[in-house]
């Protein structure tokens, strides 16, 4: 009968030299303030991307298609086309667009929603087109910035592009 009572204060010293090794791992993961660990941070998932247009913001989920894509810079400007493909949800990739080109101060002029979507947005001196096709598995997204050909203010066309739609 001894033997019982010896072996039951064995399992209750093992099971608070548990308890104590959890306690103390878990208060060592907890730094000043009460805030955990920079390895304990959770993950928010996928950031976006500014890539050729500095101020285009794009999903991580979308990647550039190089071939399909043509962007050209000079110091201070970029414009061309920028080529995405990516598996997306389509609304909440117009969603994405819309929000966020409007945090970078383009101001959405018109769109057309359907299959196939195009977002016009316009800037001082810039336009950017955003054009969205949902395939069965892939979504296809086209990114397109322009120079402006408009004198500022003024309605008038500079002789840049206008005789390009006589």
């Amino acid at each position: 009968m001894k033997r019982t009572g010896q072996r039951s204060w064995r399992l209750i010293g093992i099971g608070m030299a548990i308890v104590v090794l959890v306690i103390g791992g878990c208060a060592g993961s907890r730094i000043k303030g009460g805030e955990s660990a920079p390895s304990a941070k959770k993950d928010k998932g996928p950031v976006p991307l500014y890539y050729d247009f500095g101020d285009v913001l794009v999903p991580s989920e979308l990647k550039v298609d190089k071939d399909a894509s043509f962007v050209f810079r000079t110091p201070g400007f970029s414009a061309g086309v920028m080529a995405l493909t990516g598996r997306v949800e389509i609304n909440s990739l117009i969603n994405f667009f819309y929000n966020n080109m409007t945090k970078d101060n383009w101001k959405l002029i018109s769109y057309f929603k359907s299959r196939r979507t195009l977002m016009l947005f316009n800037k001082e001196n810039r336009w950017c087109a955003i054009n969205i096709t949902e395939g069965d598995f892939t979504t296809y997204t086209e990114i397109w910035v322009s120079p402006t050909t408009m004198e500022t203010g003024s309605g008038t066309e500079t002789g840049v592009g206008s005789g390009l739609l006589k």
